[in-house]
Order: structure tokens, then C-alpha cells, then sequence
């Protein structure tokens, strides 16, 4: 039974050792009988958390834009032990996550042009936040993505 369990849940989505174990407590799965079946699994490589964090960094700082907060608060969250998250989101270097960031904000520039500096700023600062960049990253992109349409942030904050 818990054999099967996991393996419907796999051909769904991978999922971490964690993810696993939680679906079968909640089956009654005895503690015993998921742990020989977890072991296997992973022993046969059909659960392995290191590649299902590298995955889910490449995955999601491409695809979202995710910061290496977010994407570690997601990883724990998902129950990979914290140097597994690490190793993981340590692969991206702060110029990659600076680009990405650079990314976002152009994305959203155009539609924040009615807007006066300071509340742009905010907005940019806001989405770039939510997405788990740092305050210092999100204004130094922000103030070069403005200054490139000629608008002087520290004039509008003096």
C-alpha cells in the first residue's frame, strides 16, 4: 500500500522524502512500513532531495524570478534539510540573481510611467520584496533602471 502510494504521488509531481512520509501519516501508513518503502525509493533514486532542490531553484528563479529567500523559505517549507537548501540555492551567484531582479523591473517599468518616482519605486520595491530580494538589491536595480529614463531618484527622496 505504501508502495503504491508513492508512487501515484510521484507520476503526479516529484516530491521530497518529506512530502512523501506526511502523504502516508496521513494514510495510516504504519511508521515501520514507510520508512523501508521511503529507503527504497530512495535508494533507487526515485526520491532524491538534492536534485529535487536543484530542480526546483533552476525552475523557479527562471520561470518566477524567485530571489534565494523565497526560493529557500519554499524549499524548507517542502521539508529538504537546510544544507540541501543550501547547496541548492548557493548555485545562484548574486550577478545572476541581480539580473533576474533587472528582468522583472523592466517588465513592469512601462506600466508604472504615470506614476511619480516615489510611488514607482515603491511598487518595483514591493513586487521585488515579494519575489524574496533584498531591499538592497531592489533599490540599486530600481534606481538604474529609472536613472536610464533620466529620472534622478535622489532628488526625489531629498
Amino acid at each position: 500500500m505504501a508502495r503504491a502510494i508513492c508512487l501515484r504521488l510521484l507520476t503526479m509531481a516529484p516530491k521530497t522524502r518529506a512530502q512523501l512520509a506526511e502523504a502516508l501519516r496521513k494514510r495510516d501508513v504504519p511508521d515501520e512500513a514507510a520508512e523501508k518503502v521511503l529507503d527504497r525509493f530512495a535508494e533507487l533514486g526515485l526520491i532524491n532531495d538534492e536534485a529535487f532542490a536543484e530542480a526546483w531553484v533552476d525552475s523557479r528563479h527562471h520561470g518566477r524570478g524567485l530571489a534565494k529567500r523565497a526560493l529557500a523559505a519554499e524549499l524548507r517549507h517542502r521539508g529538504v534539510d537546510t544544507d540541501t537548501v543550501k547547496e541548492a540555492v548557493d548555485r545562484l551567484d548574486s550577478d545572476q540573481e541581480a539580473e533576474t531582479a533587472r528582468r522583472l523591473v523592466e517588465r513592469k517599468l512601462a506600466s508604472t510611467r504615470s506614476l511619480d518616482p516615489q510611488t514607482r519605486t515603491r511598487r518595483l520595491a514591493g513586487m521585488l520584496a515579494r519575489k524574496g530580494y533584498s531591499s538592497g538589491v531592489a533599490y540599486r536595480v530600481i534606481r538604474e533602471a529609472l536613472e536610464q529614463e533620466g529620472i534622478d531618484l535622489e532628488d526625489d527622496f531629498s
